[in-house]
């Protein structure tokens, strides 16, 4: 709010003494004024908080908690920016896209296509195969079991993996995580 803006604010005989050239109501005014920057500039960009890929890095965990993506995040993750701690092992950018996809991983979520997304957007890394015909020892496929086949470039991320695996999966599917060998 501009000192403009708040002097019409206030009681006539303020406005006079402002007027006058009163140095406290003018030191005040010039407070208020400055007070004021900070809301006003969140204000100004108030849209951009609601955007992942423009929300400072500070606000996009909470976003993610609003699309129930705080589920997969490191449990040593306090919330909020202190200490510099990432979210999920992939970074706060890797984040950023899941809020963004969020609505789209959802419509897909149980499915080969859904887990397959997820896991590449979350680990910024492509190559995951789901395979839903899993052959036992006999050289049966193992009913209701999934393998997971990660590349071998996403091995940092193996916890966030399997939180996603877990979760994402039909909770009546068991399954296996299973690292490629490098080509």
């Amino acid at each position: 709010m501009k000192r403009d803006d708040i002097e019409r604010l206030l009681p006539t005989v303020f406005r006079r003494g402002a007027g006058s050239g009163n140095a406290i109501i003018n030191a005040l005014l010039e407070v208020m004024e400055r007070m004021h920057a900070p809301p006003d500039a969140v204000l100004r960009d108030l849209a951009g908080y609601f955007d992942p890929r423009r929300a400072p890095d500070a606000f996009v965990p909470y976003l993610g908690r609003w699309v129930d993506l705080d589920r997969f995040y490191d449990q040593s993750f306090r919330g909020g920016s202190s200490g510099g701690q990432e979210p999920i092992s992939s970074g706060v950018g890797a984040l950023r896209e899941l809020v963004h996809s969020a609505a789209y991983l959802s419509k897909w979520r149980g499915t080969r296509k859904g887990l397959e997304t997820f896991l590449e957007t979350a680990t910024r890394v492509p190559g995951f195969v789901v395979e839903d015909e899993v052959l036992g020892r006999n050289d049966l496929p193992i009913p209701f079991h999934i393998r997971v086949r990660v590349p071998v470039e996403a091995r940092e991320h193996e916890a966030l993996i399997e939180r996603i695996v877990a979760a994402e999966k039909p909770a009546y599917v068991t399954h296996e995580t299973q690292f490629m060998t490098s080509p």
